[in-house]
């Protein structure tokens, strides 16, 4: 508990305090109240960075399906099954900056497979990273090989705690397929979708660091989050806004705990149900 309070929430009470600054991250500090926030409100690189996670938010959460599925797939036995867990457990244990460099080779227009790949079906070349329509989808398609991973994980774990009981009942009863696995084995993963789902969420919501590594918020700013754009204004060359950046947070907060506390208010309410 003391660790929590010194780590976690007293620099969650000092970055709501820095927000009701003005603060370069030296200087005297200048009380503006809800000036930041008011900024805010008419600020378009804030709106764009909004839209920007939600749409993360949206197709991040593409992860936990594919999760499943490859976890289905990786508890079957057949021959070879260890190296195909190793090969799709690969993504999970490498760097968020190895998986944006990969990927912005995957994508580079002179040399990237996908680039090749498009010109050879359409005859056009397409600079994911520096096109306006698709860099986000881009690097949102980086975060979801190694998000899924991470599903898959949890899912395989829940896998092999199914009570073989009720398996059983169900096969003698005549489930298969996907009646088997939508009335036996999902209700049994409900721990593992929720760990899922909270972990992806936070993960879709702070999606800092491919960004930074594979488009430094570009082309003009259209790929940027909301928790780069906080690094911009915070401790970049924008001018150190200590307080513009802490507002930044302060509002990434209360939407990723907006989120959090459905799915906790759900799982209760299932389980007080049940």
């Amino acid at each position: 508990m003391v660790m929590f309070t010194v780590y976690v929430l007293l620099p969650i009470l000092q970055s709501i305090r820095i927000s009701l600054y003005d603060w370069d991250g030296l200087g005297a500090m200048r009380w503006v109240g809800f000036g930041n926030y008011a900024e805010l409100l008419s600020d378009d690189a804030f709106y764009v960075s909004l839209k920007n996670n939600l749409l993360w938010l949206a197709l991040y959460l593409l992860a936990i399906p594919f999760g499943l599925a490859t976890a289905l797939f990786l508890n079957q036995t057949v021959f070879g099954i260890r190296l195909y867990k190793s090969l799709f457990f690969f993504p999970f244990v490498i760097s968020q900056v190895v998986v944006g460099l990969i990927f912005t080779w995957f994508y580079a227009p002179d040399f990237g497979l996908l680039s090749a790949l498009i010109k050879t079906l359409t005859g056009a070349d397409i600079a994911v990273l520096a096109d306006e329509r698709f860099v986000t989808f881009g690097i949102i398609a980086a975060g979801l090989w190694p998000q899924a991973a991470y599903c898959m994980i949890l899912y395989l774990t829940g896998l092999n705690t199914l009570n073989p009981e009720q398996v059983e009942a169900a096969r003698m009863d005549g489930a298969r397929g996907l009646a088997m696995l939508w009335h036996i084995v999902l209700p049994q993963l409900r721990p593992a979708t929720f760990i899922a789902l909270v972990v992806t969420v936070i993960g879709a919501l702070r999606s800092f660091d491919l960004v930074s590594i594979m488009t430094a918020g570009g082309p003009y700013g259209s790929s940027r989050v909301l928790s780069y754009y906080m690094f911009e204004q915070a401790l970049s060359e924008y001018g150190f806004r200590m307080g513009y950046g802490a507002a930044i947070a302060v509002v990434l907060f209360a939407i990723m705990m907006i989120f959090i506390s459905l799915f906790l208010v759900r799982l209760l309410s299932r389980e007080r149900g049940a």
